[in-house]
């Protein structure tokens, strides 16, 4: 029986998503369960996104096969009582056999928050404690270059091992509220580190140390040069994940 999961995690704690072998990952934490669930026979998560270290989720999508005969109710209750409190099943739904969670996916919805105010120990691990005013009008310019098709090379740390770095940006934005700026991007796909780069770029803009048009001169240029700059992954969140047979 396949099913499809949608679940939420704080990533402070873990080494990232995917599993990795003498670390601590989501991947394998939710495996576990399943395993346990599943009468000790081994179940393998297959999720649509793979976040790194740090990064938060409020609604990942994977998809897991399971031998045993249970409702989806039953085992959103089942996962839950055996994964840390920093996880948390938010749905199961049973899908076909032939279902692949990745074949499915319209849009993926990113965060990132950066506080610009007084530094908050409590929210070091959640937002990002930039803690020093920054030009959001120049950033507001800035995030429109990312808007569209494009071959996002130059905000790839691994691309020179990327065939293919082009991604659709549908929607941008950057909104402020009490000194806590909120931006997003809602894509197709986005490739290891690209956001957190793309936030980076904007960060350099809002400090003055390039103008605006250079983000545009930095990605048409497909280089990961001189420019670039990685944003911490505390303020990264993956917000929504939508699926063209979920509406």
């Amino acid at each position: 029986m396949r099913y499809l999961i949608r679940f939420s995690y704080d990533g402070s704690n873990f080494k990232g998503y995917q599993r990795q072998d003498g670390y601590r990952t989501v991947q394998e934490e939710l495996e576990i369960a399943a395993t346990k669930v599943n009468n000790l026979k081994e179940v393998k998560i297959v999720a649509v996104s793979r976040t790194d270290r740090g990064v938060h989720a409020l609604d990942q999508v994977a998809h897991l096969d399971m031998d045993v005969s249970i409702t989806p109710y039953k085992l959103k209750r089942a996962l839950n009582s055996n994964i840390s409190d920093e996880i948390h099943i938010n749905s199961v739904k049973e899908v076909s056999d032939d279902y692949f969670s990745r074949y499915h996916v319209l849009s993926k919805e990113y965060h990132y928050y950066i506080n610009m105010g007084e530094f908050n120990p409590i929210m070091r691990n959640y937002v990002y404690q930039h803690c020093y005013p920054l030009n959001v009008s120049k950033m507001r310019d800035a995030i429109q270059f990312f808007k569209g098709e494009h071959d996002f090379r130059a905000f790839v740390t691994e691309n020179r091992v990327k065939d293919n770095c082009v991604r659709c940006i549908y929607d941008v934005s950057i909104e402020e509220k009490n000194n806590i700026l909120d931006i997003k991007f809602v894509g197709n796909g986005f490739l290891r580190y690209q956001v957190r780069n793309m936030v980076g770029a904007l960060i350099k803009v809002g400090t003055g140390k390039i103008e605006p048009f250079v983000v545009k001169e930095i990605l048409d240029s497909k280089v990961r040069g001189k420019n670039g700059a990685t944003a911490k992954p505390c303020g990264l969140y993956l917000v929504k994940t939508k699926l063209g047979d979920e509406e």
